[in-house]
């Protein structure tokens, strides 16, 4: 699904991203772990093309993400707020991502339905603008405009962050769900170790840019990673 080959981002003379290589399977779930300054947000902004790297090439189903926008349609994305229209209400936000892939009301309604609980009554028919919700639930707001596409590709970066703890429960149950069910491919960065291991099968661990391990999933990760980050 993604290939990164040779990939570089340097900035004031400093190299914020050095990945010689990375490969990400269709149907893998793979977690992006690393201290704050690791370079997690800086590679996922490369993914998407919203920072050109200095060096080296990122594809998606081979084709590079730079020279095409083919990559778009099959790909859901949530970083930060700055992806959403805050002057708009929940309803007509997703009206927009919906006309925009060609969805229905029905279409938007049915692929709500899975995110009843975590929104808790707390999201839709608030009637206000997205920037008057809480940090949390715009998160919430935005995780859910990602999903509504139904992409095959879904980049996260810290979903956990901002959500109390049920809604911390909550969406890494529907991520886990929907991933069973759709056989999504997802990258998921976070602080959490404990919601990123139950959620994808596979570890990588960034340090000042570089990867330094690569793991698959099984019941001593939480402690290899708890050793890592505490040596």
């Amino acid at each position: 699904m993604l290939t990164i080959k040779d990939l570089q981002k340097v900035y004031n003379g400093t190299a914020v991203v050095q990945l010689p290589e990375l490969l990400v399977n269709t149907g893998e779930a793979v977690g992006v772990v690393g201290n704050n300054g690791a370079g997690k947000t800086t590679l996922f902004r490369m993914l998407l093309d919203l920072v050109r790297p200095s060096k080296g090439q990122v594809h998606s189903k081979g084709t590079n993400v730079a020279l095409s926008e083919d990559w778009k349609t099959y790909t859901g994305s949530y970083l930060d707020e700055g992806f959403l229209i805050d002057y708009l209400t929940v309803e007509e936000y997703f009206k927009f991502i919906a006309d925009l892939n060609g969805l229905s009301q029905g279409d938007v309604l049915e692929r709500l339905e899975p995110f009843h609980d975590l929104f808790n009554g707390e999201v839709l028919q608030q009637r206000k603008y997205i920037r008057d919700f809480s940090k949390g639930n715009q998160k919430k707001i935005g995780i859910a405009a990602a999903l509504l596409s139904n992409p095959e590709l879904l980049i996260l970066d810290e979903p956990f962050a901002n959500l109390d703890p049920s809604s911390q429960i909550r969406l890494k149950n529907l991520l886990k769900k929907l991933r069973q069910e759709r056989q999504m491919t997802m990258l998921i960065s976070s602080h959490d170790l404990n919601h990123v291991i139950e959620v994808c099968e596979r570890i990588v661990i960034l340090e000042k840019g570089q990867l330094v391990q690569d793991m698959q999933t099984t019941e001593n990760t939480l402690q290899a990673l708890e050793a890592y980050f505490t040596v």
